[in-house]
């Protein structure tokens, strides 16, 4: 299945964070046993996602998988937790039986509550068990439910957060930098954010690179393709380009093709 042109999420229960946390965490997820049974067949085997610049944690309760990271095949063993950085395309290969804890962060997120800079990550699977205490996995696989892991997990992230002696001063910039290009229908550029927020232009790419991992515009770009190709696929009638920021369909269509590698005619 590919991500966005395809329902990748029917076979997990997804639940929004607390929220203290809900600026910085996108979800939680966890792969269903009764969904899997369900819908595991229309394709879930290989799942394609495209870049997001999102730090994400997976949680492995049962057996293995493979997943691609960077262009390499990386085996996760039955107990092996890794944390990866979607800066490219990620496959994951899946088994029905497979299920795994997930917690996705937004960029900047992992460094606000963790003090855990992302930017080191890229086309990286980096082992949990260096980032996160031994005692807090055992517990997490420990739990019997969904929402007991997300409490067990929520309670350790507002404990490191709260424990920090403030938070990061470039990752809330660039976390007011992205609420500012979403909350304005993702019309202004770079140089306007930077004015809304009283800092240069030189500063808002400088923090960018220095707590994503790439320019605002770049990744304002992938934003704006994400968001426009979802609406699209959900509503292809009612869609309209104009509202993302594009300026016509062409200028959308060529955007999606940078993005995912292939056109409109070809997947929808």
């Amino acid at each position: 299945m590919i991500e966005i042109f395809q329902n990748i999420r029917e076979i997990y229960d997804f639940t929004a964070p607390c929220g203290e946390l809900m600026p910085y965490i996108e979800f939680f997820s966890e792969s269903s046993a009764e969904k899997c049974e369900l819908y595991f067949d229309r394709g879930h085997a290989s799942v394609t996602m495209f870049e997001s610049w999102t730090p994400t944690f997976y949680i492995n309760l049962t057996g293995g998988y493979v997943i691609d990271v960077g262009g390499k095949h990386h085996n996760i063993g039955n107990g092996k937790d890794i944390l990866i950085l979607r800066n490219g395309l990620v496959t994951r290969h899946n088994q029905p039986g497979d299920r795994i804890f997930t917690v996705k962060f937004y960029p900047g997120g992992l460094e606000a509550v963790l003090g855990l800079n992302q930017v080191s990550m890229g086309d990286r699977v980096v082992s949990l068990n260096r980032i996160l205490p031994q005692t807090l996995l055992t517990m997490l696989k420990g739990a019997v439910s969904f929402i007991d892991r997300i409490t067990i997990m929520e309670k350790f992230l507002l404990t490191a957060m709260r424990g920090k002696v403030a938070s990061d001063y470039y990752s809330r910039i660039v976390l007011a930098a992205i609420g500012e290009y979403t909350t304005t229908d993702m019309q202004l550029n770079t140089s306007k954010i930077a004015e809304r927020l009283f800092i240069s232009s030189k500063s808002i790419n400088r923090y960018f690179n220095r707590v994503v991992g790439v320019a605002p515009k770049s990744y304002f770009s992938v934003l704006r393709a994400r968001t426009a190709l979802t609406a699209m696929v959900g509503n292809r009638n009612d869609f309209k380009p104009w509202i993302y920021g594009y300026y016509d369909p062409a200028h959308f269509y060529k955007d999606v093709f940078r993005f995912t590698g292939r056109k409109i005619s070809e997947v929808l």
